[in-house]
């Protein structure tokens, strides 16, 4: 038999075999098996043992590691406008059928002044009746007692009640007619300002701006501050008010009142709190929302005999602020830059870009008589080209020098905007962007605290009004970035405990101990249970937790601890505070956007020495001792921000780059509440 055909037929007796052992309802013995595989061989072929088939192999289990989402942005939602109810500010007394009275006074609690008086009077002849012995005449059949009675004062605390009513600034109330007009007169304002307005008519149902059928000069003195609003950095259109001419009826003027109040309400609450609530634009914003009180700021400005001031006075109250609209005036009296850079341009060495000429131009006008001896045949002979020639790097390298930043020889958005500067447009946009974000911290920023700026890098630390520090930060990556709140400073510790954030410890960490469980234990870290048990890393099965793993990891105190030799803490639900690093080289770098959130500085002793009260070589000799914290006597505040235009010590506004870009954040918010507005009008 050839091979071949033995190889047809073990093939088929082998199939045969397999069918018939996969159809028989006995289990079969391993011998049956083999005899039905094999017995049609010749009988004088070689036995061969069977084959061992080894089990097919399990593929290894593979474990991707979880993820923990950070704060994301949102897409920003605005409140809708409603319409007031006019309906509800008819008072008590009036729905009563009690005809309306004097201004200024809560009809349902102490009534007209004529109506006090009168009761005031009828309580005392009462009294006296009642103090009369049985039989004896009434006062009323006397002459004389009458005429006492009707010249007895009323009682003290009577009389101050009534005095205080007095004072109040005379206004004509709202007639009946005018009330009943504004049931079809449809104004929509922001919820609180509605109720604000419901609530406050409802007391006090009387004209504040207007007086015997004309706009009085308050009301001519609060038009003229909401027509100015964008000196203020806000949009007038939002604050338009339909003025009546002198002809207008009842219904106008009461119609005017209305709307007047809802538009400086608006103003009012925009000027104090800001146009947009923070918090809706990222989960990176972190502020407590102000209070709004539009009953009281309507009483406030119905008695101010100044409200323009009274309006200046809920805009912040603050240096930056002043320095900041200052700002926006100089920019809009200025020209335009006749030579403007993208600032989004980045050029490396050999690529050709057209915006690299303009670059080249700038350079030239800036360079002064030690620069041209230097670089300027090379700058000449390359004017108005696009390409960034090799021979060129040492040109762009000085003109990094020259405007103070890195000379890394690569022009990028901080070079772009160090040597063109911001175009005008650009320049009030930002500006614009930070008058609206600083109305979200306190008008007072107090006389002492620390203020820190993400897009600048450089923290600050103030005393008595005066900048007393400023030093070099590393901020958060685009992947890891820092909030934007206030808290207060509350203690140092030095040689900390690097405590590892949930969210680096599942991102960054657990991979890498995923393939190797001691990793921990080599480098210097401490894992800890739940009951503050140091165990081995080795001794925990990484892959059983997902993201919620039961451990806390620390990285123990040392030279190569991540926060260095101390950390300055405000503690607050992000984990983030000031420390300082063992990476000193970062803080060569221009663009120090590179730690996982936390807040690097360049001279943490001399940080931790201003908010202790302490002189550096106190600090120093804390850091002889070993780990253990420094309680501050006094709290200190501290704004960690994101303005990418602020001011300098000396007031003068300098602009940054976007490094978040939130600032286009900000902006679709504001044109957001913009359209809104301009929808509702």
């Amino acid at each position: 038999m050839t091979t071949t055909r033995y190889a047809r037929l073990l093939a088929l007796s082998t199939a045969a075999t397999l069918t018939a052992f996969a159809t028989c309802t006995a289990p079969a013995s391993a011998q049956t098996l083999f005899d039905m595989l094999f017995r049609d061989r010749p009988r004088h072929a070689p036995q061969q043992p069977p084959a061992v088939m080894a089990p097919p192999e399990q593929p290894k289990k593979v474990v991707t590691p979880p993820k923990v989402a950070g704060p994301q942005y949102y897409t920003y939602k605005t409140d809708p406008l409603v319409r007031v109810d006019f309906s509800a500010i008819v008072p008590q007394r009036q729905r009563d059928g009690a005809a309306l009275s004097a201004p200024g006074i809560d009809h349902t609690t102490v009534g007209t002044i004529e109506d006090r008086i009168e009761e005031v009077l009828e309580d005392a002849k009462a009294t006296e009746v009642s103090s009369q012995p049985e039989g004896a005449a009434s006062p009323a059949a006397s002459p004389e007692p009458a005429s006492d009675a009707a010249s007895t004062p009323p009682s003290i605390e009577t009389q101050t009640e009534i005095t205080i009513q007095a004072e109040a600034p005379a206004a004509q109330p709202l007639t009946e007619e005018q009330i009943r007009s504004l049931q079809d007169f449809a104004l929509l304002a922001e919820k609180n300002v509605a109720e604000a307005l419901v609530a406050y008519y409802s007391q006090e149902p009387s004209f504040i701006w207007v007086a015997d059928g004309a706009i009085t000069e308050k009301a001519q003195a609060v038009l003229k501050t909401l027509s100015q609003a964008d000196q203020e950095g806000l949009d007038p259109h939002d604050y338009a008010v339909t003025v009546p001419g002198s002809d207008a009826g009842e219904g106008a003027f009461a119609a005017f009142e209305m709307e007047l109040s809802a538009r400086v309400l608006r103003y009012a609450r925009d000027a104090h709190n800001g146009r947009i609530a923070p918090n809706r634009i990222s989960g990176y914003h972190d502020f407590k929302p102000k209070e709004f009180d539009g009953v009281k700021l309507l009483r406030d400005m119905r008695a101010s005999t100044d409200v323009a001031a009274f309006l200046d006075g809920l805009h912040p109250q603050n240096a930056y602020y002043k320095a900041l609209r200052a700002e926006l005036a100089r920019l809009r009296e200025s020209a335009e830059n006749d030579i403007i850079v993208d600032p989004k341009t980045v050029v490396k060495p050999g690529q050709t870009n057209p915006e690299f000429a303009k670059i080249l131009t700038l350079i030239s006008r800036r360079a002064d008589e030690t620069f041209r001896l230097e670089h300027g045949d090379v700058l000449t002979r390359h004017l108005g080209s696009d390409t960034y020639a090799q021979e060129l790097v040492p040109v762009i390298k000085a003109a990094q020098r020259m405007v103070g930043i890195g000379d890394d020889g690569v022009i990028g958005p901080r070079t772009v905007l160090a040597i063109a500067g911001e175009s005008k447009a650009s320049s009030i946009e930002k500006v614009r962007i930070a008058m609206e974000q600083i109305r979200w911290l306190p008008s007072d920023f107090t006389d002492r605290y620390v203020f820190i700026n993400t897009p600048a890098f450089e923290a600050y630390y103030v005393e008595n009004g005066k900048q007393k520090l400023s030093m070099r930060t590393v901020v958060g990556r685009i992947e890891t970035q820092t909030f934007f709140f206030q808290n207060e400073i509350s203690y140092v510790e030095f040689h900390p405990y690097w405590g590892m954030p949930r969210s680096i410890l599942v991102n960054t960490y657990l991979p890498r101990v995923l393939k190797d469980p001691s990793y921990f234990d080599r480098n210097g870290y401490e894992v800890v249970d739940r009951n503050g048990r140091v165990v081995s890393s080795t001794a925990i099965d990484w892959s059983a937790y997902g993201a919620n793993i039961p451990f806390d990891v620390r990285q123990r105190p040392g030279a190569n601890n991540a926060l260095g030799e101390m950390k300055i803490m405000f503690p607050n639900p992000h984990a983030i505070y000031m420390h300082d690093t063992p990476e000193k080289h970062l803080f060569a770098r221009e663009n120090r956007a590179l730690s996982n959130g936390c807040i690097r500085l360049s001279d943490p002793r001399a940080m931790a020495a201003a908010v202790l009260g302490w002189d550096k070589e106190q600090v120093a000799k804390r850091l002889q001792a070993p780990h253990g914290r420094e309680t501050l006597k006094v709290k200190v505040p501290v704004y960690v921000s994101y303005f990418t235009a602020w001011p300098d010590e000396s007031g003068e506004v300098r602009y940054f780059n976007d490094v978040y870009s939130r600032d286009e954040k900000v902006r679709a918010a504001l044109d957001k509440v913009g359209a809104l507005r301009a929808a509702g009008v």
